[in-house]
């Protein structure tokens, strides 16, 4: 069976190139070129590796493979968000590119479908088909048309849920000899795995942490999220609070307003209540609408948003209201696999 050579880091390849009889130092120049040069390497890709012999391209060609990607759609927002749908070995994933002031970042995914069950995610219709290998993330990111300056793994999966290839990809993706994208301008998002939050806490990456909360008790945030069921709120944000302060980096809270169901002032009050005292950040999102069909739930007026808004600044709790990218071409997650996997033949 062959290698994904995206996936392996340096040391690795240091012990491939051993294996294959080529010196240790042809393991940097095969991570530099496989790193650097983006989607050019999908097509025939140690064919164009001409910064080595033609001996050591064939030993690669036999040994290793990269990810397999074919782009199975792509749409365009008026707002310049590109969606991709990328079949990757018969199975599909989701990436965004979106286009900001400060430069283009990448949402990506880690899993392909998703076991956690978030009622309002599309992500997780047909449950989850196989984990991604850190060099199924890392082509993503590569794949874009334009330079990335940002990720946020926050497509189809749980990225703490496929912990071990999540953390080697911000291993390489931040390697100072490949992409070399800062750890402070990658968010993770999660629903809220409480162990492996310890654990991501135990490495102190410089990594942005985003939680999915959409409920200040456990009642509430329990009809969104059955994550609720195995890890209480206490727990939960127990763990934040840790994470907060054994990294000295802010978490972020993402809270998705539903009309009448966690978005009125007295929500705000316990929200607030919750994160008190806390390194942290509130982003409020204006549920997609395009969810309703699968919750049943109803976006909250913009009033409504900024009431609540307002109740966690009064109580001194930094809150922003997310800005909403690519709703026309269904960029949320798992939206346009979703419509893909349900149409396609048994």
């Amino acid at each position: 069976m062959t290698q994904d050579i995206l996936s392996l880091n340096i040391n690795e390849l240091r012990t491939l190139m051993t294996e294959l009889g080529h010196p240790l130092y042809r393991a940097e120049q095969v991570f530099e070129w496989l790193h650097r040069r983006g989607v050019a390497f999908f097509d025939a890709p140690f064919a164009k590796m001409d910064n080595l012999p033609k001996a050591l391209r064939d030993a690669l060609e036999t040994a290793c493979h990269v990810p397999n990607f074919r782009v199975a759609d792509k749409l365009i927002s008026k707002d310049g968000t590109v969606k991709f749908l990328f079949d990757c070995g018969g199975v599909f994933i989701e990436s965004v590119l979106m286009q900001y002031n400060h430069g283009h970042s990448v949402c990506i995914s880690t899993q392909a479908g998703c076991r956690m069950g978030c009622v309002f995610c599309a992500s997780a219709i047909g449950g989850l088909v196989r984990n991604l290998s850190a060099g199924e993330m890392c082509a993503q990111v590569y794949a874009m048309p334009e330079k990335v300056s940002s990720i946020v793994l926050m497509g189809c999966g749980e990225p703490l849920d496929n912990f071990d290839e999540t953390l080697r990809f911000i291993e390489l993706i931040t390697h100072e000899k490949g992409a070399n994208i800062g750890a402070r301008h990658i968010t993770l998002s999660t629903c809220g795995l409480v162990p492996e939050i310890h654990a991501l806490a135990e490495r102190k990456m410089q990594i942005n942490l985003a939680v999915s909360l959409h409920g200040p008790t456990d009642d509430v945030r329990r009809r969104f999220m059955p994550i609720t069921n195995r890890y209480p709120l206490e727990e939960l944000i127990e763990a934040c609070r840790l994470y907060a302060e054994t990294t000295r980096r802010r978490v972020t809270f993402e809270y998705a307003l539903a009309s009448g169901i966690n978005d009125t002032p007295a929500h705000a009050r316990q929200l607030a209540q919750l994160v008190k005292g806390m390194l942290c950040h509130i982003n409020l999102i204006p549920i997609n609408k395009k969810s309703r069909d699968k919750s049943h739930f109803f976006p909250t007026p913009r009033v409504g948003i900024d009431a609540f808004a307002a109740v966690l600044d009064t109580a001194k709790i930094p809150v922003t209201v997310r800005r909403s990218l690519g709703s026309d071409i269904s960029a949320a997650c798992g939206q346009l696999r979703a419509q893909k996997i349900v149409h396609q033949p048994e």
